[in-house]
């Protein structure tokens, strides 16, 4: 299977979002990346649920929710019919993830936890790892495009992808953050199986976009 890679929609044009998603609309083995963000949990403010339910009756790609935000069980609970391919949020919330997980397990086809990057991936316990269908190693700092790429993400998924094959488990190892040609192939080849980009990709001509998405496979 194809590294997937999941473009972010913050870096796209908000006032032509669909003609953007439309000219990736064809890709196989893209997710469009949604992040929410709250004001709370990080200090920016994007969308939220009314904005998610619409882009899913304007588009055939698979959802891939990041949530950045202080009360993800009410996200989890109002988004749970919609369809949504994943949905992630942040391994320092303070509530029981085993629990949230398992309440949310038969709404979503893939949970994932998210970590910054001054969280160790070692915190992640097997018995948690076990839960999940997807990492998201935060490359920067949530809450803000543009930043550069932090290299102690690539230490992050060296050690995930290390527990994911003594174990046997199979969730995905998504990277967010800093994403280019360059550092997409150092993700790809500690173990990464799915990269967000957003300006590498939107931050292009439209007859570019494809072309970026391939380089980082």
């Amino acid at each position: 299977m194809k590294t997937i890679i999941s473009p972010s929609i913050l870096a796209a044009d908000f006032t032509n979002l669909i003609s953007d998603i439309s000219v990736i609309e064809d890709v196989n083995d893209l997710w469009l990346h949604l992040d929410v963000m709250d004001g709370h949990f990080v200090p920016n403010l994007t969308f939220g649920i009314p904005i998610i339910k619409q882009l899913k009756k304007k588009t055939k790609l698979p959802l891939d929710v990041h949530l950045m935000v202080t009360n993800p069980e009410f996200h989890m609970e109002e988004l749970k019919d919609v369809g949504i391919e994943n949905i992630t949020y942040h391994f320092e919330i303070e509530t029981d993830h085993m629990e949230l997980i398992s309440k949310y397990r038969s709404h979503y086809n893939s949970i994932g936890l998210s970590i910054k990057p001054k969280t160790k991936a070692q915190d992640l316990d097997l018995e948690l790892l076990k839960k999940l269908d997807l990492v998201l190693v935060m490359s920067v700092e949530p809450g803000f495009g543009g930043q550069s790429f932090m290299p102690n993400a690539l230490d992050k998924i060296e050690y995930l992808n290390k527990v994911r094959k003594e174990n046997n488990l199979s969730f995905k190892i998504q990277v967010d953050g800093g994403i280019n040609k360059e550092t997409g192939t150092k993700c790809r080849n500690k173990g990464a199986d799915n990269m967000v980009a957003g300006s590498y990709i939107f931050g292009k001509e439209k007859d570019q976009y494809k072309t970026q998405i391939e380089t980082l496979r």
